[in-house]
């Protein structure tokens, strides 16, 4: 008698008509995710009529692993450890690994710095851990060039400069323009940009790039002056703010591309004796747990932080377990959530 085959995540995602990664956050109930209720239904019920049940077996580790996946961050430690959006990250991140047996090994890591360029290569020649996930890409990066050829998973968390790579992000063009066509049609038309990072990171550059569309889209003009790059931190974004405060006409709304960056921005605008949003409107992007207790609370767009740590981890792991992988591309969707800061009411205001 010919032995049942089992059936797998990948049988339950085509027969329900969606990805294996929306089957895997629905069956393991994650947190966050902008999943639909008859979608989440469908999955359930398929996962039910076709019998699947998780294989036991395919958790195990083959002997020899070391059971754990690192995690490198492309931040300096002291930023990396003050950044509430990577605190969710490293939530979802820690639950996944927990569930599937691994551990973490956290390690932020300059981007500037060669010996940590090194530490990160010989972590992976050394095998001291199963896998990596690289948080943060760039376009000028050259840790990933030695390990091209290594016999070790790596996953991206965020969008690689070439496809090579497998990656998880969300859509920061999408987000991006999300947050600036809302300022269009609150009436503004001088709206600056803010970026959180330097523009050699591809998420800057993403977000960069949605911001342009939406002006273009509204037929409105894309000012140089109105452009300027942040490095992640509240200082950043109040000098790039105090940049923008120059420049004659002066903008009347700012798309900041990072809450934590946001801060400073509204920080610089009470020093200047501007009042948010009277005198001019900020939307943020993240939508980090404090961003609904900013003064005034902030609009932003909001990202499934606690989804891309545990999309990254189940990915890495299945790349790891050998496990069917239908796509290694990921992108996950963002919302705008409106509160105080742009001068739109809402029901989402605290």
């Amino acid at each position: 008698m010919t032995a049942k085959r089992r059936v797998t995540i990948r049988d339950v995602a085509e027969q329900a008509g969606v990805s294996q990664t929306t089957v895997s956050f629905v069956l393991n109930n994650v947190e966050g995710m902008r999943i639909s209720a008859e979608t989440r239904q469908r999955v359930l019920e398929t996962a039910r009529a076709l019998g699947y049940h998780p294989d036991a077996s395919a958790r195990r580790l083959v002997q020899g692993r070391t059971r754990v996946v690192a995690f490198i961050e492309y931040h300096s430690p002291h930023a990396a450890l003050v950044d509430p959006f990577l605190a969710e990250v490293l939530r979802g991140l820690h639950a996944v690994a927990r569930q599937r047996g691994y551990h973490i090994l956290f390690e932020p890591l300059t981007p500037s710095d060669e010996a940590f360029r090194e530490a990160f290569v010989r972590l992976v020649r050394e095998r001291h851990a199963d896998g990596v996930i690289l948080s943060g890409p760039r376009f000028d990066d050259r840790s990933l060039l030695p390990i091209r050829h290594e016999e070790v998973p790596v996953v991206l968390h965020g969008r690689p400069p070439s496809g090579e790579w497998p990656f998880i992000d969300v859509d920061n063009v999408h987000g991006a323009h999300l947050a600036t066509e809302h300022l269009i049609r609150l009436g503004h038309r001088r709206i600056a940009l803010i970026t959180h990072a330097p523009l050699v990171y591809t998420a800057a550059a993403d977000r960069r790039a949605g911001y342009i569309q939406a002006l273009q889209a509204a037929g409105l003009p894309v000012e140089p002056t109105y452009i300027r790059e942040a490095a992640f931190t509240p200082e950043s974004g109040k000098q790039a703010m105090y940049a923008l405060l120059t420049v004659s006409p002066r903008p009347t709304a700012v798309f900041v591309a990072g809450d934590t960056v946001a801060l400073g921005v509204l920080q610089a605008a009470k020093e200047a004796g501007l009042r948010v949003p009277d005198d001019v409107a900020v939307v943020g992007f993240d939508d980090i747990p404090l961003a609904a207790y900013f003064a005034p609370p902030l609009t932003t767009v909001r990202l499934p932080a606690y989804g891309l740590g545990w999309g990254a981890g189940d990915l890495l792991i299945r790349l790891l377990e050998e496990e069917e992988v239908r796509s290694p591309h990921v992108l996950l969707q963002t919302e705008l959530v409106v509160r105080r800061s742009c001068g739109a009411a809402s029901p989402q205001t605290p």
